[in-house]
């Protein structure tokens, strides 16, 4: 089930919200319960042979916790942290890695399950509780209906942000609801939903149109216009997915961090992955990254290994590899060499250099065939036989409308907009969520091309 299918807008997230708010706040252990059962429900629509491993996931990390707690000395909950690490990075290798590693040594897998939605994101989520009690930054979580509360909670479950346990430690026992709070949910959320139905399912068609067909015959431009248009899809569908994500979290208490901060208006790659997906980021800076020793030994080792992570992190293949290791090298000059030059250059060439890299980078990972990437990327740096082809002039000067709006949108002027409007007539407030819902509404009705490009990882 997406957020973005009319069973979930017309059915699934109504029900829940009914539920929900008819209890009342003080039973907050009833409104966790009713997290749990719809956060299953809404699993099960999608995975249910999965859903036994989200439980797993959940039972082992609430039971290591507990006992961690139980222990006096170092070596004992070092042992339960090590277990709860194997156990979590076990099933990522199994269910998501093992068939690609035998792969790699020639080996052909005699078992390959299809890939659990959303294992990436709630085995690190899961992950971090344990971390986070082993070093003493949380407090152990007796109860296991807000445990499980916390690892299957359906806004964020299969598709992130990644929700740290310590973010929303004192909200899963203690949450205040307020009619304020979820007016801006459902504010976010249709903001979101927004972004994903208008803005990534259009663009998306376009890049699926040009960037599937054969690679062999393409032209530059239509290298060109296939790899911006998915540049727009990838951000419009996932900030959009985080958005509402977001935008559920306020409709009931729970505050989640902001994964995205407009990350194509950055002037150097550093600037972007500050930007982009945040809570990735954040994660493998504080459970990777600064560990090894960040900035202060083996530097560059220590940004080969999460770049490599990063990269296996978004899917079992080479490309994404490589993806990982083309902004190792990027990041590596930024760090030791260009770092201040762009800070020197004029903002434009700056922010240009960087979209043409981000451009780029989104090639490698959208071909996962090695041979096509090959094909593409010569093309896309001139090697082409032809400049453009007729289809692609089509399908250029039929869309050349939406560019400019898909750029203004991914940048923070549209928003200021809105907040110096709605301030002025709150009224609006209301009426444009409410009519960007029935936007969206009428045009899910008609339309076929709605795939979420996130919940694969």
């Amino acid at each position: 089930m997406v957020f973005s299918s009319l069973v979930f807008l017309a059915l699934f997230l109504p029900a829940f919200l009914i539920v929900y708010h008819i209890i009342p706040g003080r039973f907050m252990r009833l409104k966790n319960l009713a997290i749990v059962v719809f956060s299953l429900v809404f699993y099960a629509a999608g995975e249910p042979v999965w859903v036994l491993l989200l439980l797993f996931s959940g039972l082992l990390d609430y039971t290591i916790g507990l006992f961690m707690t139980n222990r006096s000395k170092k070596w004992q909950a070092r042992a339960l942290l090590i277990l709860s690490l194997c156990g979590n990075l076990g099933m990522l290798i199994v269910f998501k890695y093992g068939a690609f590693f035998l792969g790699l040594i020639g080996v052909e897998a005699a078992f390959a399950p299809s890939l659990p939605i959303g294992i990436s994101f709630y085995t690190f989520q899961t992950m971090s509780y344990t971390i986070d009690l082993y070093r003493g930054n949380v407090k152990p979580q007796r109860d296991p209906i807000a445990f499980f509360a916390y690892v299957s909670m359906f806004p964020q479950l299969v598709a992130g942000p990644i929700v740290r346990y310590a973010d929303v430690e004192d909200a899963l026992t203690q949450r205040k609801m307020t009619v304020a709070g979820f007016s801006d949910g459902v504010g976010r959320f249709a903001m979101g939903l927004g972004k994903k139905v208008v803005f990534a399912n259009h663009a998306g068609k376009i890049a699926a149109e040009l960037l599937n067909a054969n690679t062999g015959g393409m032209t530059a431009a239509a290298v060109w216009l296939g790899a911006l248009m998915f540049m727009f899809q990838i951000y419009f569908d996932f900030s959009g997915y985080s958005d509402m994500a977001i935008g559920l979290g306020k409709m009931i208490g729970i505050d989640f961090k902001e994964n995205f901060d407009h990350p194509y208006t950055a002037k150097s790659i550093t600037g972007f992955w500050r930007k982009w997906h945040i809570s990735l980021s954040g994660f493998f800076r504080d459970y990777i990254y600064i560990p090894l020793g960040g900035n202060k030994r083996h530097t560059v080792i220590n940004l080969l290994i999460v770049w490599f992570v990063t990269g296996l992190w978004h899917g079992a293949s080479v490309n994404f590899v490589l993806w990982g290791m083309y902004y190792f090298v990027i990041l590596l000059i930024e760090k030791f060499a260009l770092g201040r030059l762009l800070e020197k250059i004029p903002a434009a060439f700056a922010h240009l250099y960087s979209l043409i890299l981000i451009l780029f980078g989104w090639l490698i990972f959208y071909y996962t065939d090695l041979s096509a990437l090959f094909e593409v990327s010569k093309k896309f740096i001139g090697f082409a036989e032809h400049f453009t082809d007729h289809r692609t002039n089509v399908l250029f000067f039929e869309n050349i409308w939406i560019i400019p709006i898909l750029a203004i949108f991914s940048t923070n002027i549209p928003m200021k907009a809105y907040k110096k409007l709605t301030a002025l007539a709150p009224v609006l407030t209301p009426i444009v969520s409410f009519s960007l819902l029935c936007l969206c509404f009428a045009l899910l009705i008609g339309q076929s091309f709605n795939p979420f490009l996130y919940f694969r990882f």
